[in-house]
C-alpha cells in the first residue's frame, strides 16, 4: 500500500486516516527526504496518535528549486477537445518550478490574464536520477518514480495562444498547485496506476472526471522519450498531460477554416470575442476542487481546494 505524506512549514508527516504522525527526519528538500525512507516507515508504523490533519496547513510536498517538465496532449479526450485527429506526437515543455504552490494556496490571476484556465494532471515525482539516454520499461518504473502528487497546470491561455508557447504561460506564480500528498509507492502499488481518476470542479460544477486508461502515452514511455534530451533528478517532477474538459476548446472545424483565411490580428481578436462568452475560465472567487484516487482507495492523493483571486 502507498504511503501519504505531508509537508508543512515545521517538517514532515505521515498520514494515517484523518491524523498525522511527525517524520523524524532531518531532510528539508522532497529529494533528501526520498533518501531517509526508513524514517518515514518508522512513522508510519509508529502507534503515535499523531496530529489531526484538519489541524496542519499543508505545502507543497514537491520542494523547490526542482525540474518541472510537463507532457502537451496526452489524453484522447483532451485531444479531441483540442481539435487533434490522427497520431499525436508526443511533446514535453518546461514550467519554471516557482510556478509550484501548496494544494491551498491561492492561484492570483495576473492583471493582463482574461483567459485563465485550469488542467488536473497527475504528477510523477522522481526517486533517483534518470540520465539521457535511459530506457524505461513498465517493470523499471518502481524503479525511478518514488510517489504521485496531484498537480494542476494553470494556464493563461491568451498568453499561450497569442505567443505559440507554454513557458510564460504556466510559469506564473502558483500556476502549479501540487500536493496535498505525496503518495510513496510500493512496487506492488505501479499496477493499479490505469485505475487512477482524475477530477476537477470548479464552484461544484465537475470539469474534468478521467482515468489514466484515457491516457496516449504511459509514464514508462514518457519517462524513455524525455530521457532522450532531458536527464531527470530525485525531486523532480513531471506532470503527465490533462483530461477534456478544460475550458479552452477548439472551435467548430467550419469556423476554424474561416479563421485561416483572416488576417491574424482580425483572427485572433474574433477568437478572443467569442471566448470571453465561455463561462467556464476562471475568475475571482472561483475555487477549483481537484482529486486523484483509485476506485479502492489503494492510492489517494487527497484533495485540493484551489481559490482564486485577481492581482491587485
Amino acid at each position: 500500500m502507498s504511503t501519504n505524506v505531508l509537508r508543512t512549514a515545521d517538517g514532515w508527516w505521515v498520514v494515517r486516516e484523518a491524523r498525522a504522525v511527525r517524520i523524524d527526519t532531518e531532510a528539508v528538500t522532497t529529494a533528501g527526504l526520498l533518501t531517509d525512507r526508513d524514517a518515514v516507515r518508522e512513522a508510519a508504523a509508529s502507534g503515535a496518535t499523531g496530529t489531526p490533519v484538519a489541524d496542519l496547513v499543508a505545502l507543497s510536498p514537491v520542494t523547490t528549486p526542482c525540474r518541472v517538465v510537463a507532457q502537451m496532449v496526452n489524453y484522447r479526450s483532451h485531444a479531441r477537445d483540442s481539435g487533434f485527429s490522427g497520431e499525436i506526437p508526443p511533446t514535453f515543455f518546461r514550467k519554471a518550478s516557482g510556478s509550484v504552490s501548496g494544494p491551498n494556496a491561492t492561484v492570483v490571476r495576473p492583471s493582463h490574464v482574461k483567459l485563465l484556465d485550469y488542467e488536473i494532471e497527475l504528477g510523477l515525482v522522481m526517486g533517483v536520477p534518470l540520465p539521457v539516454g535511459t530506457v524505461v520499461e513498465e517493470r523499471d518504473l518502481p524503479s525511478y518514480v518514488a510517489g504521485l502528487v496531484i498537480t494542476n497546470d494553470v494556464s493563461a491561455r491568451d498568453v499561450q495562444l497569442t505567443k505559440t508557447q507554454f513557458y510564460e504561460s504556466k510559469s506564473y506564480p502558483g500556476f502549479t498547485p501540487t500536493g496535498p500528498y505525496l503518495a510513496l509507492l510500493e512496487p506492488e502499488d505501479f499496477a493499479h496506476l490505469p485505475d487512477l481518476r482524475l477530477k476537477l470542479s470548479v464552484n461544484g460544477d465537475p470539469r474534468q472526471d478521467r482515468t489514466l486508461a484515457d491516457m496516449i502515452v504511459r509514464p514508462a514511455r514518457a519517462l524513455t522519450l524525455l530521457a532522450r534530451f532531458q536527464a531527470l533528478d530525485p525531486g523532480d517532477l513531471l506532470l503527465t498531460g490533462t483530461p477534456g474538459g478544460t475550458a479552452l476548446k477548439a472551435p467548430p472545424k467550419a469556423v476554424e477554416k474561416i479563421g485561416s483565411l483572416l488576417p491574424p490580428a482580425v483572427k485572433w481578436k474574433a477568437f478572443f470575442k467569442s471566448q470571453a462568452r465561455n463561462p467556464h475560465y476562471l475568475h475571482a472567487g472561483d475555487l477549483m476542487t481537484a482529486t486523484i484516487a483509485t476506485p479502492d482507495g489503494r492510492i489517494d492523493l487527497g484533495e485540493q481546494r484551489t481559490p482564486v483571486t485577481d492581482a491587485t
